[in-house]
């Protein structure tokens, strides 16, 4: 497992910063490239259909270099993580390694995204017993057509409902609604999808489409900005802005001025939030990506097949991180007028290392 690597709280002259000073604080681990769903803005069926050269199980890093890795992380700030993928429930051992990460000195949040299509009454209570605390639930849309469309996959409208609702009845602290609006797709399902979780203990939050990876064919004009999404609610149901729960959170938040709850807006294309970005991403595979819209990563799994020590292996992160100048969402909006298509080369798939 390598030397033991202090956790302790790290001093604010010790805190490890980019070139941008911005500090590491949240890892998103994605713990397989597999998912049951073929999502149009993340894997198209046509693409990734049969045939697709997913990772083999032994390409995955193991529990255990997981844990270990995640150790390191700590040593250098890191306090969340949350687990993705693909679809993190198609992997077996989760529960076992969310209990590994569960028990590393520093770790004080570990979250889950997935679509809830296997969230049984048993899994959800399991997943929280192994140590998950939040869970966002991927949903995009309440129309059986609409949500059919987009999925691709003839997985019922009723079993991921089923899922929030185990999700729910769980004691966590907290479940997210996660639903990425394309316009002239799914955008005529804000309102039910509002009317739906209003007064539920579910916080819904509207994404815009992003251009991630390479298939999505995002466009643009295709994109239904969060500034609208909120107008167009309030219209309905007046909300008022809430306060941030903490520096360099992702979404906006806005509470019912009735207090039946709270929506989140995630506003990366029109309203880029890349000046306090503190996350990094490891892949299933072990390479660490500085962004989402990243073209290339670093190959930790590497160093710890070459049996690098820990001390090794957090001069190499420090040097990673250290050096990170990642800032595409900004540099998107300022160059979509010449470049309509937002297109900056090839990038990961974000099935390759979440969301």
């Amino acid at each position: 497992m390598g030397e033991k690597i202090d956790c302790k709280v790290l001093a604010m002259d010790d805190v490890l910063t980019d070139s941008l000073q911005r500090p590491l604080r949240d890892l998103r681990i994605s713990v397989t490239d597999r998912c049951n769903f073929r999502c149009g803005y993340c894997m198209p069926k046509d693409i990734f259909g049969k045939g697709y050269p997913f990772l083999k199980q032994s390409s995955l890093l193991s529990c255990d270099q997981v844990a270990r890795l995640v150790r390191i992380f700590a040593g250098l700030g890191v306090h969340k993580i949350r687990l993705t993928g693909g679809e993190p429930l198609l992997r077996q051992d989760l529960e076992e390694l969310v209990r590994k990460i569960a028990e590393i000195p520093g770790i004080d949040d570990i979250a889950l995204t997935t679509n809830a299509s296997l969230l049984s009454r048993e899994r959800a209570l399991s997943l929280n017993q192994a140590g998950i605390r939040r869970l966002n639930i991927s949903l995009d849309a309440l129309t059986p057509e609409i949500y059919a469309r987009i999925n691709q996959i003839p997985v019922p409208l009723e079993d991921i409902l089923s899922g929030v609702a185990h999700a729910l009845e769980a004691p966590y602290q907290a479940v997210k609604i996660n639903m990425v609006v394309q316009k002239g797709v799914n955008d005529k399902d804000i309102l039910p999808m509002v009317e739906y979780f209003r007064g539920s203990q579910a916080v819904l939050r509207f994404i815009e489409f992003m251009d991630v990876g390479n298939h999505n064919q995002w466009n643009p004009e295709q994109v239904f900005a969060s500034q609208d999404i909120v107008s167009l609610i309030n219209r309905v149901y007046p909300i008022r802005p809430a306060s941030a729960n903490y520096p360099g959170e992702v979404a906006r938040r806005w509470r019912y001025e009735d207090g039946q709850g709270e929506i989140g807006v995630i506003s990366s294309v029109t309203q880029p939030f890349c000046g306090d970005c503190a996350r990094a991403r490891l892949s299933a595979r072990g390479e660490l990506f500085t962004c989402l819209f990243a073209t290339a990563g670093f190959d930790l799994k590497k160093l710890l097949e070459a049996d690098a020590s820990d001390t090794e292996i957090t001069s190499q992160l420090r040097d990673i991180w250290g050096r990170r100048t990642d800032r595409y969402s900004m540099e998107r909006l300022s160059r979509t007028r010449s470049d309509p298509s937002g297109h900056r080369g090839r990038k990961v798939e974000m099935s390759y290392i979440g969301g």
